[in-house]
């Protein structure tokens, strides 16, 4: 999300004059867009503030700015323990980013974190036209409900909001024109997705999908992130019938302890978790899953941590992501008793280490096989070519003639250790 963010403020300041450059000693505005979700992230801002300050010796009238869920968070504090900082602008009022760096240029101090009233997607509805990579992510949803015990999301995002069903659609097709083929939909909650039809009616996500897939030129839709709590039967069918969608759902988990699911308010059981695996399969036999967890949240014992490793076990995860537990100031779990360090970081170990496992595994696996791959940019080697499988797996083809942007069969003939090697069937 933070990807599409950082595009629509671009665009936003384009709008401007300003045209992006990748030196910051030419930059007349760097603009730093955020997480909260971990300490470090919100740590590296400060770290990353106090590099970029040197670049105002040789270029005093240079604009600093922290955008995203840091600046939501932390506001004036960030101007406070960061004087070189010019704008501090939250997630949800970066379409004001053209009158704040006005005010910065008057030499002012602003800082923006309130949630307007007015839509910012339709405030940056218009988006400089030409040709972009065949891959986009779209934002439908954002904010979050589901107050997990451990989680910043609803404090610096705020509650639920879907957007408008026809205001994605168009925004999808005039990415198609651009060169995009597959679109990525995105949200805190992605799968909680209530938008409004044109006709007035109530939209799902399921729903939502459907109406993509006709769509012309569009070949290819994922979603993230989801709740297990949202995944409906008709966003299951979904993924039995719907030839776009393609077969790889990111769906978090967090912990296989029940105790611990509880204690972070994530209102599944790890038997329930299970169960829903199982009908997704049944609709969809060849998803490739992939999950979140957090180790060492506070209490966890290593019988909890148990019950973590056998879930993973049980589900076979083709990806996984996974943390040390975090402990955010004002989430209810930032008061408990924590896990021991070290204990924490032995058990991410031990974590990673079978997920690796299961990721290789998969991985060897498609070794024969053959799978449809969007290619999106050129490899490292010459004559190289690098796309995504359908399970999201990065696919490279030597000595590939062929364009950005299409889709082509390749016969999967070597598994490393992040990719896979191909060749043209």
């Amino acid at each position: 999300m933070n990807v599409y963010d950082s595009e629509r403020m671009a665009e936003a300041l384009g709008s401007e004059g300003y045209i992006e450059t990748t030196k910051p000693d030419d930059a007349d505005m760097i603009l730093l867009n955020t997480c909260h979700i971990r300490e470090k992230a919100a740590e590296k801002v400060y770290s990353e503030l106090g590099r970029l300050k040197s670049f105002k010796a040789s270029n005093p009238d240079l604009k600093i700015g922290v955008a995203g869920c840091v600046a939501q968070a932390e506001g004036a504090e960030i101007m406070r323990r960061q004087p070189a900082v010019d704008l501090v602008v939250g997630p949800q009022s970066y379409h004001r980013l053209p009158d704040m760096e006005a005010k910065t240029r008057k030499g002012k101090k602003v800082l923006d974190t309130e949630f307007p009233e007015e839509d910012k997607f339709e405030k940056l509805k218009s988006r400089p036209k030409g040709r972009r990579a065949p891959a986009a992510f779209l934002t439908v949803q954002e904010g979050c409900d589901k107050f997990c015990a451990f989680c910043v999301v609803p404090y610096t995002r705020g509650a639920e909001v879907s957007r408008p069903v026809q205001r994605i659609i168009d925004e999808a097709r005039d990415l198609v024109e651009r060169g995009v083929r597959e679109i990525t939909l995105l949200g805190q909650n992605v799968n909680a997705y209530h938008g409004t039809g044109s006709d007035g009616s109530d939209y799902t996500l399921a729903k939502l999908i459907w109406d993509l897939d006709k769509v012309d030129g569009l070949e290819r839709i994922r979603f993230t992130t989801s709740h297990p709590n949202d995944m409906t039967d008709e966003l299951i069918e979904a993924h039995g019938s719907c030839s776009k969608l393609m077969p790889y759902l990111h769906l978090p988990v967090q912990s296989g302890s029940d105790k611990i699911l509880k204690r972070m308010n994530r209102s599944h059981t790890s038997d329930s978790y299970l169960k829903l695996i199982e009908r997704i399969r049944r609709a969809r036999p060849d998803i490739l899953m992939s999950g979140d967890f957090i180790v060492g949240f506070p209490e966890e014992t290593e019988e909890d941590f148990q019950a973590t490793l056998d879930l993973i076990e049980e589900v076979n995860y083709g990806y996984a992501y996974s943390f040390k537990y975090s402990p955010r100031p004002g989430t209810p779990a930032a008061e408990r008793q924590q896990v021991e360090i070290a204990q924490a970081n032995d058990r991410l170990q031990r974590l990673q280490s079978l997920v690796t496992h299961q990721q290789k595994e998969i991985q060897e696996s498609m070794v024969g096989s053959t799978v449809k791959v969007l290619f999106e940019k050129p490899g490292r080697e010459l004559g190289q070519m690098m796309g995504k499988s359908e399970y999201l797996h990065a696919v490279h083809v030597a000595d590939a003639q062929i364009a950005v942007g299409e889709i082509a069969e390749v016969k999967i003939v070597e598994a490393r250790t992040n990719s896979l090697a191909g060749v043209f069937v």
